[in-house]
Formats: C-alpha cells, sequence, structure tokens
C-alpha cells in the first residue's frame, strides 16, 4: 500500500524545516530530507531515490509553465506596467481610502500573475509615498499589501495555483475562479485589520529615506493593463467558449503583448532575461519540493491522517484545507505548501468523494495562512520592502494569517453550499 512510514516522512520534513531555518538553501534542504526520510522511513536507499526522482519528475509541466510566465512577470515589472497599474489605483482612490487602494493595487498585480512577494516589494514605494503623506504607519502599510497580496494569490496563474491545478488534475482557469469569492473577503479582512493597524499607537513612522523617487517613464494606464487583459481573456476561453488555451501559451502571449503596447518589444530579450531570473528560484524550489513531496506521497502519512480524522468524526474534506495550513506553515511558501498539499492528498481527497475542483481551492487557501513565517524568504522580503525589523515583522503574523484564515473559512463554506 506505502513504500515509507509515518515516521520516515515527518522526520524528513522536519529535516528540511530545521536545514531551511539554518538558512540552508530551501531546494537542498527539501532534497536532504526526502532522502533521510525515506531511509528512516524504511524504503531502503534505491526505492528513496527512485521515489524522489519520481516526485521531481512529476513537477516538470509545471515548472515549463512557471518557466514562461516569467516572460509577463519580467514586462509587467520592466516595462513600469506594474507600477502604472498600482499607481493608478492608489491615485483614483486618493488618500482617505490609501489603505484599501494599496490593497486593491498590490491584488491586482498579483492576480494578473506577478508573484506575491514581487507584487508587494513593486507597490511598497507607492505605499510608503502615500503613507508619509497620510501619516500610516508601516505595519498597516504592510499588512494591506500583504493581504492583498494574499487575495490576489488565490486567483491568479502564480505558481502556486499552476501546481494545485496540476495535482487535481482541473482547469487553471476554473481554479482561479473558484476562489473569487474567498479572495473578496480576504481583501475586505487586510483593510480591516490594516485600519486597525494604522491607528495603533507608537506605530513605525515613514522617515523620508524610506521613499525612493524614479525618473523612469511610465507607459499610460490602458497599455498597461492590455497584456493581462490578453492572458485573463486566453485563458477564459476554455469555459466560456471551449477553446482550451494553455497557460504555458496565454502566460507568455500576454508578456510579449505588454511589451509591444509599451513600446518595449525592442527589449524583449533583455526583459525576458529578467523575467527568468524571477522563476528560476521557484522552479528550483519546486523539483526540491517534489522530491519530498513524492516520499510523502507513497508514505503511510496520507491514511494515518485520515484515519486520525475518522476517529475524531471530522468529515475527509477537512483534510483539504489542513493539508494546506500545516504543509504551507512547514516550508514558510506558499507554492512548496500547496504543491506537498496537493500532490500528497489529491488522489484521497478525490477518492473520499470530495470534487477535485473544490478540494484544489480548499488546499490553495489553506496555504495562504501560515505561509509568511520567518524560515522562508517571503517573510524577509516583504519586511524589507518597507525597512522593517525582523521583531516588528513577526508581530504581524497573526494579523496575515487571519487574512488567509478568512480566505481558506470562505472556500470551505463555497464548497459546502455549491460543492
Amino acid at each position: 500500500m506505502y513504500d515509507f512510514t509515518t515516521i520516515g516522512a515527518i522526520v524528513g520534513l522536519v529535516i528540511a524545516i530545521v536545514l531551511i531555518i539554518r538558512k540552508v538553501h530551501p531546494a537542498y534542504s527539501l532534497i536532504l530530507g526526502a532522502l533521510v526520510g525515506g531511509i528512516i522511513g524504511g524504503g531502503g536507499l534505491v526505492t528513496t531515490v527512485n521515489t524522489m526522482v519520481s516526485g521531481a519528475q512529476s513537477m516538470m509541466s509545471s515548472v515549463l509553465r512557471i518557466m514562461t510566465s516569467g516572460i509577463l512577470a519580467g514586462a509587467l515589472i520592466k516595462t513600469g506596467s506594474a507600477q502604472k497599474i498600482a499607481e493608478t489605483i492608489v491615485d483614483k482612490m486618493g488618500e482617505r481610502l490609501a489603505l484599501a487602494a494599496i490593497a486593491l493595487a498590490t491584488m491586482i498585480i498579483c492576480a494578473v500573475g506577478v508573484f506575491i512577494d514581487i507584487s508587494v516589494i513593486t507597490v511598497a514605494p507607492i505605499a510608503l509615498a502615500i503613507g508619509k503623506r497620510a501619516k500610516l504607519n508601516k505595519q498597516s502599510l504592510l499588512l494591506a499589501m500583504i493581504g492583498g497580496g494574499k487575495a490576489g494569490n488565490i486567483i491568479s496563474p502564480n505558481p502556486n495555483t499552476i501546481a494545485a491545478s496540476e495535482a487535481f488534475g482541473v482547469d487553471l482557469t476554473s481554479l482561479m475562479f473558484k476562489n473569487i469569492v474567498p479572495a473578496i473577503f480576504a481583501l475586505a479582512m487586510a483593510i480591516v485589520l490594516a485600519t486597525v493597524l494604522s491607528k495603533k499607537k507608537n506605530g513605525l513612522e515613514v522617515a523620508q529615506g524610506d521613499i525612493e523617487t524614479s525618473d523612469a517613464t511610465l507607459p499610460g494606464f490602458v497599455p498597461a493593463i492590455i497584456g493581462p487583459l490578453v492572458v485573463i481573456v486566453l485563458l477564459a476561453l476554455r469555459p466560456i467558449a471551449g477553446i482550451s488555451i494553455d497557460p504555458l501559451i496565454a502566460l507568455p502571449v500576454g508578456g510579449l503583448v505588454c511589451m509591444a503596447v509599451t513600446g518595449n518589444i525592442k527589449g524583449v530579450v533583455p526583459i525576458t532575461e529578467f523575467g527568468l531570473s524571477k522563476v528560476v528560484g521557484v522552479s528550483i524550489l519546486l523539483i526540491g519540493t517534489g522530491t519530498i513531496a513524492g516520499i510523502i506521497k507513497a508514505s503511510a502519512l496520507q491514511y494515518d491522517v485520515i484515519a486520525l480524522l475518522e476517529k475524531m468524526n471530522m468529515p475527509a474534506f477537512v483534510l483539504a484545507p489542513l493539508a494546506g495550513i500545516l504543509m504551507a506553515g512547514a516550508t514558510a511558501s506558499t507554492t512548496a505548501g500547496a504543491t506537498i498539499a496537493a500532490q500528497t492528498f489529491a488522489p484521497t481527497l478525490i477518492a473520499q468523494g470530495v470534487p477535485a475542483l473544490a478540494a484544489g481551492a480548499m488546499v490553495h487557501a489553506g496555504a495562504t495562512v501560515v505561509d509568511s513565517l520567518p524560515h522562508g524568504s517571503f517573510f524577509h522580503a516583504t519586511g524589507g520592502s518597507v525597512n522593517m525589523g525582523i521583531g516588528d515583522r513577526m508581530k504581524l503574523i497573526p494579523f496575515e494569517a487571519c487574512v488567509g484564515l478568512t480566505a481558506t473559512i470562505m472556500s470551505v463554506i463555497m464548497f459546502l453550499i455549491f460543492g
């Protein structure tokens, strides 16, 4: 029935976590954790290595799509389109609704295909400038950006969504649409919590030195938004018209259109190289993730978890959000957490009668609850974007978790109502 014991799988995951915390590269940490976990789990060296390779191979289709998504991400960033979209939203909504504007801007940029950490980094200079004028503290600004990013992440063609859709064998666009309502509630929660933090006494004020200025010429809003709109239309053709355009095609096409309409098509080579540099790390991480996902998937862990849920008289669907929460917390990564959870529990959830699309949506939403712990890069990248120290950055984790939990609860409610 299985090749490895539950203890082996857990030990391997713990080893990976410890190594990541100790600043060993996450990909190597996951590979070593998989190797040790497989051997301790009783699989033997040959079976362990074969399972690790098989697990990594299962990631290749996701890796290919993620690599091509770098063209869109690079285009949005390098042409200034992402910044223009953010600035337009903030300017139109005004200082009175500054936090809502910042959250919405980050959500939209992430939702159209920019990775969440890059989305926060892109919006941060605008948010800091607005925060200085509106006298908003850094905690409220960063939470608005992170919360908006989380909301956008679960409805985006980003690596985590691609990996979850592949594992559950569902259409990427359908999975994106499935979490629209949870994303809206998550956005609202982010705005409410950011507003509460903005009234906090002794908050970190935005200093003049925190504000960066740029002389770069940005495109108009219409050219900036055309590329992402092309992607959305292409991906929407399948559910609307039955025409299947794979993300492998839609994402780079959107990127090329973005370069063309903003007058940057001559810079296609450096822009695509920049985009590739932004996704190489995620691609390598996914390969490492695949190795330990293979071990966990081939272990008794999923059967033991199901047995535990049955003893607690809990329905099988609870496994979906729970798996996303636990695995994302373990890896401090939405992508790695959603991938491991989906790869491991997709067959079990489907066999238990949970619809694949609903299960994928719940796993994906669950992966946004505690994905920003200090042993992951997102924690440090977002804190650095507003020059925030580790201590203050850690105090935001419970608020971020509330945003992710809101999305998760709503995703579960959507399943209970609509299936």
